[in-house]
């Protein structure tokens, strides 16, 4: 139950940067930055959305068609079509919520047909120990969120 309380935690302290990031500054991106805050929201969504999935079978992600915009590698400079507007993505956050913890709900000690890699370094074969590295994952896109408000002004 520990790894779950860490994610609300972590999805709390995102919620509480954004909510102090001005509208006009979710599409800048300051010298130093790589993305901006629009982009880091949209992947800390698909994201646990993806690692979810990755674990769960059972599992259905929503909003797969959000990947080319947040997924791994994607940039707003090479942004094709509608992205989802600072409510929709808002929107999603606060729903994925309930619905990931309630999928994650004993199931946290299954072991994974196949260990998950990420290089040489890390090693997960437990739905927990995938879940405690989607926890780390928002944390860092949330510190980046706030590095970003601090740099453009909150």
């Amino acid at each position: 139950m520990a790894t779950i309380e860490q994610l609300k935690f972590a999805r709390m302290y995102t919620m509480g940067r954004l909510s102090k990031a001005k509208e006009d500054a979710w599409d800048k991106q300051p010298t130093g930055f790589n993305n901006t805050i629009r982009w880091n929201v949209g992947h800390i969504y698909i994201s646990l959305e993806q690692f979810v999935a990755k674990v769960l079978p059972s599992y259905e992600p929503q909003h797969n068609e959000w990947d080319a915009f947040f997924g791994m590698g994607t940039s707003p400079a090479k942004w094709e079509g509608q992205v989802p507007s600072k409510e929709e993505l808002l929107a999603a956050l606060q729903e994925q919520m309930p619905r990931v913890v309630e999928a994650l709900e004993g199931n946290l000690d299954q072991v994974l047909p196949e260990p998950i890699k990420i290089g040489d370094m890390l090693t997960m074969g437990t739905v927990d120990a995938v879940i405690q590295c989607s926890v780390w994952h928002e944390g860092l896109h949330a510190g980046v969120i706030h590095g970003l408000n601090r740099t453009i002004g909150e």
